[in-house]
């Protein structure tokens, strides 16, 4: 299990902008092998302790997603379930990244990140980093602007278009030489 559940994990983000909070909180039980869909329910954050009861200033929370349109069935390319399909645990309840009861947290998954983009000679780059490129690539891939917002759980397309996406200089060039003169 270990490492490939982080890079399948990773992938999954880059395939489905998915967020690294609703990665963590992810379970096998979230995950439809046979509909190759995943279900977000919930999103896994390190929060301030203000009452310091775990002797920490900090805790994680696993708590539904901030709004209604976050809730969301997403679906997950063919590859991506071939993969997960050969590390599928019998333990449902068990999550994603870890194959256990234990969650990952984000600062862990951080961590690997960083290591697996040292590892690939990629330059350093945040994780939500993967979401804006999924976005930008859906969009040049000519998404269908409500499905794709859909899929990132925004209650509004002008979110996605206005917010996620970045078009190439090549991508503005190919659509601008679509204009042809009279």
């Amino acid at each position: 299990y270990g490492q490939d559940a982080y890079k399948i994990g990773i992938l999954l983000s880059l395939y489905t902008g998915i967020r690294i909070g609703e990665l963590c909180a992810l379970k096998w039980e979230n995950i439809d092998l046979n509909t190759g869909a995943i279900m977000i329910n919930a999103t896994l954050q390190r929060i301030q302790d203000f009452k310091g009861i775990s002797g920490n200033k900090t805790k994680i929370v696993i708590t539904e997603p901030k709004t209604p349109s976050a809730r969301r069935t997403i679906p997950i390319p063919d590859f991506i379930v071939k993969r997960l399909k050969a590390v599928n645990p019998k333990n449902k309840s068990a999550f994603l990244l870890s194959g256990t009861e234990n969650f990952t947290e984000p600062r862990a998954l951080t961590y690997l990140f960083k290591k697996c983009l040292e590892e690939s000679s990629v330059p350093n780059i945040n994780f939500h980093a993967l979401r804006h490129t999924f976005t930008t690539r859906c969009i040049e891939a000519e998404f269908e602007p409500k499905a794709l917002s859909e899929i990132l759980g925004h209650s509004s397309v002008n979110t996605t278009l206005g917010i996620y996406t970045h078009p190439s200089l090549e991508f503005k060039r190919e659509n601008i030489n679509r204009l042809t003169p009279f």
